[in-house]
């Protein structure tokens, strides 16, 4: 045995208060009837009525109140064996995540718009299989063809343009790679919705032929093209928050464009078509047009436990026990009085509570009441709980954001906010919008870091942009937009006298460095003057202590020379043919200038020319391609 919706039974516990309010007002009620009567004439204007027959009608009627409650947890047991079959078709979505889909000329870039789409595909997708690659200068399988629409979900906000390291669109492994999600041996139609700008960075006739040869195997895909023809330049912000614009190998600033005809191109060897991403029914087409009219076959059959329903012996049982309260008289007919009716309360408290759905209790109302009476913590618990219940009514997270904002809780609201910016109705998108911009102005208030305070400014005059695009005639998002760039203003002019008056005092702090350092300089020239003077004097000692010596010297040499000529002439008497021999020596060993140039040449004969030649370095990469990363 078990219950549809066993949390009914919960309210079994509030049988025990009702039946002490019963009995209580039963007391009070004699209480006053000895007021208002006299206490002789009680008895006789009460004649007949039985304590006994009152003390069984509570009990019947909160025995029929016990039966309604049980029933509407809806016990069963007994069950059949069935076999559920699943029919529908096989759709792999392929998103770019190349640099290029950061470009914002759809709001609020091209990558969160792609992830929109591929949700909203989701949801008019019920009975089909979905799956998903990510792909930019390489492509995997992030989620495998499943039915399972929460991990498809998770797979799809996981994705950003540092999923794949590898820069580029590479549309040949894209369809590849979803190629390899189906299984061969189906009969099942295999899809392919392929999101991207059409910039592929590397081959388009390898493109082409992939889409061709995937088309032989069963193939069909459907091009969304994401962007616009004109295009915007690529940009990226730095761990700062500042922007930073995309260059290309040579310094040139990147601007991509939206390549439709390609994607046309691609979709039409496919036996598919191409859809720009442009307003909120982009997807509702494709299915409609596209994939709805396509057969679907079986792609699952298990067999499952069908419950039998017991409610209606449970819901029988307290019609019949209220109806016996109703019908079973206070007092003792006779034959000759007349029946006294009266109204009867328990059928309409009955009827009430059939008339009650399962999802009433903690409704939207009650909620509504909370945040109406100030209550925005109760009003924020019970439009999460509401909203865990169905998560795609994204209204529900709209007012639990509201309520948080005005439970000052920023963080909570910034999160639910977010939230509706998938709803497919603009103007909540625009709501969302204007709220995300109140919530970021709100936590630059409350920061006192006035960097932090500037980022978070800023980010609230995006939000507030953003919604003025979507509808450029609301007031309210113009006069904060206004108001939030006048406080941007004056926080960044009192940053620039901050810096300012910083740069003074340093400037200050160098003039007096600079004029220590100065002081030094003359105190280091002075006594550089002072050590040359010095010097000057002692190598003026030394010069004159090197002629002395030099005079000394030479005449020692002038009476050396008359010695040595005096014994030359001395011996000039003795040997008479030295003299002349030493000359003729002398003169032999002399070079004349033919010999010298003759010995020269020889010299340069020998001479031999270094040559260096570079080692042959060896790449397979074409020398011709430029890379891209984006």
């Amino acid at each position: 045995m078990n219950f549809g919706n066993i949390h009914w039974l919960w309210l079994l516990l509030l049988l025990a208060p009702l039946v002490a309010l019963l009995v209580w007002s039963w007391r009070v009620k004699q209480r006053l009837l000895t007021q208002f009567i006299s206490p002789r004439l009680v008895d006789s204007l009460t004649a007949g009525v039985s304590k006994q027959r009152q003390k069984i009608r509570l009990v019947l009627f909160t025995a029929a109140v016990a039966l309604l409650l049980y029933s509407m947890a809806r016990p069963r047991w007994g069950f059949s064996l069935e076999e559920s079959k699943q029919t529908g078709l096989d759709i792999v979505v392929a998103i770019d995540t190349s640099k290029s889909m950061l470009a914002d000329d759809v709001q609020p870039n091209r990558l969160a718009r792609a992830k929109l789409a591929a949700i909203d595909l989701m949801r008019l997708a019920q009975s089909d299989r979905l799956g998903l690659v990510a792909f930019a200068g390489g492509a995997f399988l992030q989620c495998p063809l499943s039915l399972d629409e929460e991990a498809y979900r998770q797979s799809v906000d996981f994705l950003d343009v540092n999923v794949i390291p590898q820069g580029g669109t590479a549309l040949a492994e894209a369809i590849q790679a979803a190629r390899g999600a189906f299984k061969e041996e189906t009969e099942n139609h295999k899809i392919l919705v392929l999101f991207t700008d059409g910039e592929d960075t590397d081959d388009q006739e390898a493109a082409l032929a992939v889409a061709r040869d995937a088309h032989k195997a069963g193939m069909r895909i459907f091009t969304i093209g994401v962007g616009t023809p004109a295009g915007e330049v690529l940009s990226t912000k730095d761990p700062y928050g500042n922007r930073v614009f995309i260059k290309d190998s040579q310094g040139n600033v990147v601007k991509s464009r939206l390549n439709e005809p390609l994607l046309q191109q691609i979709a039409k060897e496919t036996d598919g078509f191409y859809l720009p991403l442009t307003g909120a029914r982009t997807m509702d087409v494709l299915y409609e047009r596209g994939l709805a009219p396509l057969p679907k076959s079986e792609s699952a059959t298990r067999t499952i436990r069908q419950y039998h329903e017991r409610f209606q012996w449970f819901l029988g049982a307290a019609i019949l026990l209220l109806l016996a309260e109703m019908l079973l008289p206070e007092r003792k007919q006779s034959p000759k009085s007349k029946v006294q009716g009266r109204k009867p309360m328990a059928m309409a408290t009955a009827l009430a509570l059939l008339a009650l759905a399962p999802n009433s209790f903690g409704s939207v109302n009650e909620a509504l009441k909370n945040y109406q009476r100030g209550q925005f913590g109760k009003a924020r618990n019970e439009f999460e709980r509401l909203a865990r219940k169905s998560p795609e009514d994204v209204r529900l997270r709209y007012n639990a954001g509201a309520a948080a904002f005005k439970d000052e809780d920023y963080e909570t609201a910034l999160k639910h906010f977010n939230a509706t910016l998938s709803a497919r109705d603009l103007k909540l998108q625009e709501q969302g919008y204007y709220n995300l911009g109140n919530t970021h102005f709100r936590l630059g208030e409350k920061s006192e870091d006035a960097k932090a305070k500037q980022q978070e400014w800023e980010q609230a005059i995006q939000q507030y942009e953003s919604a003025l695009r979507l509808d450029a005639n609301d007031a309210d998002a113009k006069f904060n937009l206004e108001v939030v760039k006048k406080k941007l203003e004056e926080l960044k002019q009192q940053q620039q006298q901050q810096q300012d008056k910083q740069d003074e005092q340093k400037k200050d702090e160098n003039k007096d460095e600079q004029q220590k350092q100065d002081q030094q300089k003359q105190d280091e020239q002075k006594k550089d003057e002072q050590q040359k003077s010095d010097q000057e004097k002692s190598e003026q000692q030394k010069q004159e202590e090197q002629k002395k010596q030099e005079q000394d010297a030479q005449k020692k040499n002038e009476q050396s020379q008359k010695q040595d000529q005096q014994r030359a002439q001395d011996q000039r008497g003795k040997e008479p043919g030295k003299d002349a021999q030493q000359q003729n020596y002398a003169r032999v060993l002399q070079m004349t200038p033919q010999q010298a140039q003759q010995l020269l040449d020889m010299q340069k004969s020998e001479e031999r020319a270094m040559i260096f030649q570079p080692e042959n370095l060896r790449t397979n990469r074409p020398r011709d391609r430029i890379l891209k990363d984006w």
